[in-house]
C-alpha cells in the first residue's frame, strides 16, 4: 500500500508561508518531500533559514508581481502542481456602523483579490491534477459581529473558491478553501482581537482555537492526489464551530 498524502517533488506555491499558518503548512509539506517557493512581503533572514525553500518576494495586491511569482517558479520548476493561497489581512475590529472604507479595501484586496488574481497567473502552469487551495475563515461561512470588513472579504474568497472549482473542473484542476476559527498565531492575539478569542474559547464546542498545525493537515491532504475527488469544497477546521455552540455556552445562555 502507497504511502497516504505524497508530495514528493511536488511544485508547491505557499504565498504568504513565512509566519503564522503558512510557517506549519510550509514545515510539514517540506516533511511531505515537496519542493517549496515561498511567496510573500517581508520576510526575516531567520525565517528563511528555517526553510529549505526558494523564497520570491510578492504583494498578492500586485497584479504584476503574481505574474511574475508564477513565471519565475514555472522557469525554475517546469510547472505548478499545487497553489496555496495563504496570505491575510485582519484589518479593523468595529461594528459595520463604525467602519472604515480603508478597512473593507485592505481585508478585500488581500483576502479576496489576492485570491483571486493569484488564481488567474497560476493557472496557465498548472497541469491536470493540479490543486488550488485557499486559507478562508470561519468568517466566511456565517456572520461575525465586529468584524464585518473581514467576514467580507471571507464570504468573496468561498465565492471564488466555488466558482474557480466549476471553471476548471475541465482542466481537471480541484480548488478547495480552508476555513479555520481563529488560529494560535501572533495575529490572532493582536490587539484588538481579545473579546473574540474569549468568545470562540467559549463557544467552540471542543473549548478551544485552533492550531496552525492543524490546518496544515488537512491542506496537505487537500494537496495530495488522496484528495482527488474533492472539489469546490470549504472545509471547516474549527472544532465543531459552524455546528453550533457549545453545550457549556448554550447552557450559560439559557440560565
Amino acid at each position: 500500500m502507497a504511502v497516504p498524502f505524497q508530495l514528493k517533488d511536488k511544485v508547491i506555491i505557499i504565498i504568504g508561508g513565512t509566519s503564522g499558518i503558512g510557517d506549519a503548512i510550509a514545515h510539514r509539506l517540506l516533511q511531505a518531500e515537496a519542493r517549496l517557493v515561498i511567496a510573500g512581503l517581508n520576510a526575516t533572514e531567520t525565517e528563511l533559514q528555517k526553510l529549505d525553500a526558494l523564497y520570491i518576494h510578492a504583494d498578492v495586491t500586485d497584479d504584476y508581481s503574481l505574474s511574475e511569482l508564477m513565471a519565475i517558479t514555472f522557469e525554475r520548476y517546469g510547472r505548478i502542481d499545487v497553489l496555496i493561497n495563504c496570505a491575510g489581512s485582519t484589518n479593523g475590529y468595529s461594528t459595520i456602523m463604525e467602519s472604515k472604507k480603508a478597512e473593507y479595501d485592505d481585508n478585500y484586496s488581500v483576502n479576496a483579490l489576492g485570491t483571486a488574481l493569484a488564481i488567474k497567473h497560476a493557472v496557465p502552469y498548472m497541469p491536470k491534477g493540479s490543486s488550488i487551495i485557499n486559507i478562508a475563515s470561519a468568517a466566511g461561512t456565517q456572520g461575525v459581529p465586529y468584524l464585518g470588513a473581514l467576514a467580507a472579504s471571507k464570504w468573496a474568497v468561498l465565492g471564488i473558491t466555488k466558482t474557480a472549482a466549476l471553471e476548471l473542473g475541465a482542466k481537471r484542476i480541484r480548488v478547495n478553501a480552508v476555513c479555520p476559527t481563529s488560529v494560535d498565531t501572533p495575529r490572532a492575539h493582536a490587539a484588538g482581537g481579545e473579546p473574540q478569542l474569549r468568545m470562540e474559547q467559549k463557544a467552540i464546542p471542543l473549548g478551544r482555537i485552533a492550531q496552525p498545525e492543524e490546518v496544515a493537515a488537512v491542506v496537505h491532504f487537500l494537496a495530495s492526489e488522496d484528495s482527488s475527488f474533492v472539489n469546490g469544497q470549504s472545509i471547516g477546521v474549527d472544532g465543531g464551530f459552524n455546528a453550533g455552540m457549545s453545550i457549556d455556552a448554550y447552557n450559560q445562555l439559557a440560565q
